[in-house]
């Protein structure tokens, strides 16, 4: 896999992020203090064990969650003092998302779920092109329960990046696939990095999956374990499951 050239400007910066859930008088601390940064191109893997807030700091990044405590920047625009309307315009403009089931419109074909986005999107893909991009060029026109597991997840993946977003944040998109499906999915997310160079971030259970990726991160207890750079990205084929 051929490594993709990184730019130092950063499109997200968390610093000191704490998210704290409470039910009745009973604190859980998902995040403490959590501080990184994710750069134009790169593609990130999150690893850690189950609850060691992994899909909590995705889902701040996404805008789907604030934190307790702390900041989080994307680009020059500070999240944490937005107001739901321009979460809702950022998450609209700028996140594309992946998870581990597929979502898709059971009475739409693979094309016309694509197309739910592109019809509102500033700056889309045609939804021919998003699904060629994942390799379902010969599959535009089937229903879901036409398509295998990998399939499915590959017009999620499509439908996520047709309105061309600045990142991608995927949370165990290969969970549920077999290890042949797994690899197509992906390959599907190395390609839209290189091609697009749609920054990507990805949660996963699979250690291994860690040795595609420019860098890793393992969270555990809320925290940053450590932060490292991949200095040889590997391919997806390549990938033990």
């Amino acid at each position: 896999m051929s490594e993709l050239q990184i730019t130092t400007r950063p499109v997200f910066e968390a610093r000191d992020v704490t998210r704290v859930y409470r039910t009745g008088s009973v604190a859980v601390h998902a995040l403490r203090g959590v501080s990184l940064s994710l750069a134009e191109g790169e593609m990130v893997v999150l690893l850690g064990a189950s609850g060691s807030g992994k899909s909590t700091l995705v889902n701040i990044l996404g805008g789907l969650d604030l934190p307790t405590e702390g900041q989080v920047f994307f680009r020059d625009t500070e999240l944490t003092r937005a107001s739901d309307a321009e979460l809702t315009r950022f998450r609209r403009n700028h996140v594309g998302f992946v998870f581990q089931f597929y979502n898709l419109v059971p009475s739409l074909t693979a094309r016309e779920n694509v197309a739910l986005v592109t019809e509102i999107a500033r700056d889309p893909i045609p939804p021919e092109e998003a699904l060629a991009l994942v390799g379902l060029a010969e599959r535009i026109d089937h229903f879901p329960s036409e398509l295998s597991g990998g399939e499915q997840q590959r017009v999620a993946i499509a439908r996520a990046i047709a309105k061309q977003p600045d990142v991608l944040l995927c949370d165990e998109p290969t969970g549920a696939l077999d290890s042949k499906t797994g690899v197509q999915v992906l390959e599907a997310l190395c390609e839209v990095n290189r091609r697009l160079g749609t920054a990507t971030v990805l949660i996963t259970h699979n250690a291994d999956i860690q040795r595609i990726a420019h860098r890793v991160i393992v969270l555990a207890d809320g925290r940053v374990q450590s932060d490292e750079v991949n200095p040889e990205p590997i391919a997806p084929s390549e990938v033990s499951w």
